[in-house]
């Protein structure tokens, strides 16, 4: 048997950084868990652009499309703002969202104990919030035909299409329902239905899919406005949110600061299963590449860390392991190791980005 194979992009600002991180873990589980991968590495975003002219090669393309998971770091910067839309380092990420057909966008929002202070939310709203948000991700307004600048008249009119399809949004209803079973049991699907006609075929379908093959799993439907207003109110409430792309963009961006820090956030992109059974699936920290920061040691690797042990859950089915790794981190933060991002006390050094890698090695190292 091969072992599984993982694509690296580092990309561009902290992304090498943080992924050096990863790339010490993933020796790790090979070196103590007999778990190896074949692990190759590629360039995307501004990297690429600054190598190849083009945010993403084919060739890099094409490697995405072979392997078992890619794992990203983060992509843009101030440099490249006054390029072209077409090749903007960002693209190089929707182009693997869209060409991978990654329709369903995993993002946590879990607050570890030791950072419940760090919440602009009071404590007690947040201390053990654990709450999924499941986004489409390959359609709707970020896609849709027609778009663009037009002249009419004197002035110009921006224009950007909501389109989903009945078999888009069933996909990402599914992928909703199949993961509320592994936790909580509900979900709740949010639109705009009392204003959009894409918000009515999204709330219909997802009854339709729930009432023929979900029966068992509680479902809710809530006014996308209306939920923004709960995750900040009582999050909780909530285990699986299922949205389309543009409200699930804002509202697991909104649940991310309910957790302290960006820096603590991993997402999953999974698409649909492969001749070997796992999902294509991309893999990155909620962060973006922080160029302020970029290259001082200062970036929080926790994300990327945590985004692998989703790639170890999601990808791999290793869950024992996603949760060993998941847990390590949580050992470090209860010890008070922090970096930068993480700081309130005065007079304490913060830990560096390697120094939190090797704290999480040693937790992992302490586990077995």
């Amino acid at each position: 048997m091969s072992n599984p194979s993982l694509l690296i992009l580092p990309g561009d600002g902290i992304g090498p950084e943080v992924m050096a991180e990863v790339r010490k873990i993933i020796s790790w589980f090979g070196d103590k868990r007999g778990l190896e991968f074949d692990v190759s590495e590629d360039l995307v975003g501004g990297a690429a652009y600054d190598a190849h002219g083009t945010p993403l090669t084919d060739e890099t393309m094409e490697k995405a499309q072979e392997v078992d998971a890619v794992l990203l770091g983060a992509v843009g910067g101030p440099k490249y703002d006054n390029l072209d839309f077409s090749v903007k380092p960002e693209r190089g990420l929707l182009r693997l969202r869209k060409e991978m057909d990654l329709y369903s966008n995993l993002r946590p929002a879990q607050c570890f104990d030791a950072l419940a202070d760090f919440s602009s939310l009071k404590k007690d709203i947040v201390a053990g919030l654990d709450i999924m948000i499941i986004r489409e991700l390959t359609s709707g307004i970020y896609f849709g035909e027609p778009r663009g600048i037009i002249k009419e008249g004197n002035e110009r009119v921006g224009i950007n299409t909501q389109r989903y399809t009945e078999s888009e949004i069933a996909r990402v209803a599914r992928s909703a329902f199949e993961l509320a079973r592994k936790r909580g049991n509900k979900v709740c699907s949010m639109e705009k239905a009392n204003v959009m006609e894409s918000g009515i075929l999204w709330r219909d379908v997802v009854q339709e899919v729930h009432d023929a093959e979900y029966p068992d799993v509680e479902l809710s439907h809530m006014y996308a406005d209306a939920g923004a207003m709960q995750l900040v109110r009582a999050p909780k409430q909530f285990d699986v949110i299922v949205t389309d792309n543009l409200f699930g963009d804002l509202l697991s961006d909104a649940a991310a600061m309910l957790t302290g820090s960006l820096g603590m956030l991993p997402s999953a992109s999974l698409g649909a299963p492969m001749a070997n059974g796992r999902p294509k699936a991309l893999y990155e920290p909620v962060h973006g590449s922080a160029p302020d920061i970029a290259g001082q040691a200062k970036a929080n690797p926790c994300a990327c860390i945590l985004s692998f042990a989703m790639a170890l859950r999601y990808s791999f089915d290793q869950g024992e392991e996603a949760t060993r790794l998941e847990k390590a981190v949580e050992a470090v933060l209860a010890d008070g190791v922090r970096t930068a991002d993480l700081m309130q006390a005065d007079g304490v050094d913060p830990a560096t980005t390697s120094q939190m890698g090797d704290a999480v090695i040693a937790k992992l190292d302490a586990s077995l």
